[in-house]
């Protein structure tokens, strides 16, 4: 086991109770979410953050390194969060798709603001930070597609074509974003189940709860 495969294993990603981005990239995330980046002004964000425009500059050279930093904050938090889901289930692959979808969906409600910055705002990045978000976009794609993969080719799930199958029910996770509401009827827990069930349904399994 590397060292980060350690670091994951010792993670409790359904934890979200603590954010770690410092007060001016959480007040950053506010403000772009509401007027959106190319609609938000350097001046704006240093007023929302009660500074000055030169104590913004002081942290962050440009508005572009600061929604870089949200994005690439987001995307590693899902990714280590992802991993301790892995190494929790351990070589059960049905297991491993439940937590990995699980973990999915509790990102999504949970840090719903990074993640509709993530999906949204993809095109205001300059094209080196772009690619980076791609790339890592493509990593935690695979991740499920390697699930999928091995479990169908142990006679455990149904999956033909397992990106295809992979990018569904990415897609059905990613959107918990756009609709969540902690005070709705259900909680982000009963959500991730619920989605569980209906991605093993998709490879051919009955969800056992």
């Amino acid at each position: 086991m590397t060292g980060d495969q350690e670091t994951a294993a010792r993670m409790d990603w359904r934890d979200f109770d603590e954010d770690p981005l410092p007060p001016l990239l959480r007040t950053a995330v506010q403000t772009f979410v509401t007027h959106g980046y190319h609609g938000t002004s350097t001046r704006t964000l240093a007023s929302a953050a009660n500074m000055s425009v030169p104590g913004l500059y002081h942290h962050f050279p440009s508005k572009q390194a600061i929604i870089v930093a949200i994005m690439d904050h987001a995307m590693a938090d899902l990714w280590r969060r992802s991993e301790a889901a892995l190494a929790e289930a351990g070589a059960d692959l049905e297991q491993q798709l439940q937590l990995h979808i699980e973990c999915l969906v509790l990102f999504h409600a949970h840090r719903k603001e990074l993640a509709f910055l993530a999906a949204t705002e993809l095109r205001s990045l300059e094209p080196v930070a772009r690619a980076r978000h791609i790339a890592a976009r493509d990593r935690q794609e695979r991740m499920l597609v390697e699930i999928l993969r091995a479990g169908a080719s142990h006679g455990v799930f149904v999956a033909p074509d397992p990106r295809q199958s992979a990018r569904a029910m990415i897609t059905m996770c990613t959107g918990v974003s756009q609709w969540f509401d902690a005070a709705g009827p259900l909680s982000a827990v009963e959500i991730a189940a619920d989605y569980a069930g209906y991605a093993e349904r998709i490879v051919g399994r009955e969800h056992r709860p």
